[in-house]
């Protein structure tokens, strides 16, 4: 950048690479920007003078997704958070993915980055969240930990908003592996009014199979875990050539799955949206599988990628 005094739109850069991995992590959102391997892009990102385009990679908590109207109660509170998507009426994806994150610690294949939320009227606990991204042969590997930092119990969730791609390969050409028996039904708001199995139904990816015409932003649950309790998402090419996984563990027991066909100009249906999260959206009002945090006790949840058909 020309001006000595301007900064990128999303912040303080932070690049960690090694075996051929590297990403680049942002201030802003404290989310991930870009990451590859070998010179292929397997994450779509965003270049350094852009704001972040459907918040990419960003981190979503202390809820993902939408809650409907912005209300809810927990205990004896009624609250109301801020209509972040007026459009829909709704407070969408959380408080942390468009504020300054802090750099906590940084080596060459690894950085921590960290914001301190504080209560607000809508979301009236304090949390202290740190996120550590590292790289190395396995690819990347992301590791989040929050902390109650206030005195009494709190309610939380957290996603993130990865989107995946093959270089060259359209998201309809792309096979979907997607372990999960069951999705959440949604009205015009894209808030849930139900839940109903995937089993015999053209939302069945089970067996890995091609995404076609198929226009997804749609959360699955009822997950098919692996022996360590996680579960793993696949996108590959058509010819088995190449391929891109993304894994999560057992804190993480629901997949939205979005194949960008709202984004406009050359990200539309250029890549597909895989976001790990703790609970579907609408949660805070549902309580489905939402995490009571107790004063001073921390969660912690990992999840990653890992290039290879």
């Amino acid at each position: 950048m020309d001006n000595p005094d301007q900064r990128p739109p999303s912040g303080a850069q932070w690049t960690i690479s090694a075996a051929g991995h590297e990403a680049v992590v942002v201030e802003v959102g404290g989310g991930l920007r870009t990451y590859r391997h070998d010179g292929v892009d397997y994450l779509d990102g965003y270049a350094e003078d852009e704001i972040c385009p459907g918040c990419a990679g960003q981190v979503l908590a202390p809820w993902p997704n939408r809650i409907r109207d912005g209300r809810y109660a927990y205990g004896d509170r009624e609250l109301q958070l801020t209509l972040s998507e007026p459009e829909r009426g709704v407070a969408i994806h959380g408080l942390v993915n468009w504020v300054s994150w802090y750099l906590v610690e940084q080596s060459a294949d690894a950085v921590t980055v960290g914001y301190d939320l504080p209560p607000t009227p809508g979301y009236p606990w304090p949390l202290r969240l740190r996120t550590r991204y590292s790289v190395g042969p396995d690819g990347l590997r992301v590791a989040h930990e929050v902390t109650n930092t206030g005195g009494e119990p709190c309610p939380f969730g957290l996603a993130v908003h990865p989107y995946l791609r093959l270089p060259g390969v359209a998201v309809d050409d792309l096979t979907l592996g997607l372990p999960a028996r069951s999705r959440v039904q949604v009205d015009g708001r894209l808030l849930p009014i139900g839940v109903s199995p995937v089993a015999g139904t053209e939302y069945d990816w089970t067996s890995p199979r091609r995404i076609g015409g198929a226009r997804l932003d749609m959360c699955f649950g009822d997950v098919i875990r692996d022996d360590e309790g996680g579960s793993s998402v696949s996108l590959v090419a058509p010819d088995g050539s190449s391929g891109v996984r993304i894994w999560a563990d057992r804190e993480f027991g629901w997949w939205q799955v979005f194949t960008s066909d709202a984004l406009t100009g050359e990200r539309h249906r250029r890549s597909v949206a895989i976001e790990p999260m703790t609970c579907p959206p609408d949660a805070f009002r549902s309580g489905r599988d939402v995490i009571a945090l107790k004063p001073g006790v921390g969660w912690r949840g990992v999840w990653g990628v890992r290039p290879g058909a």
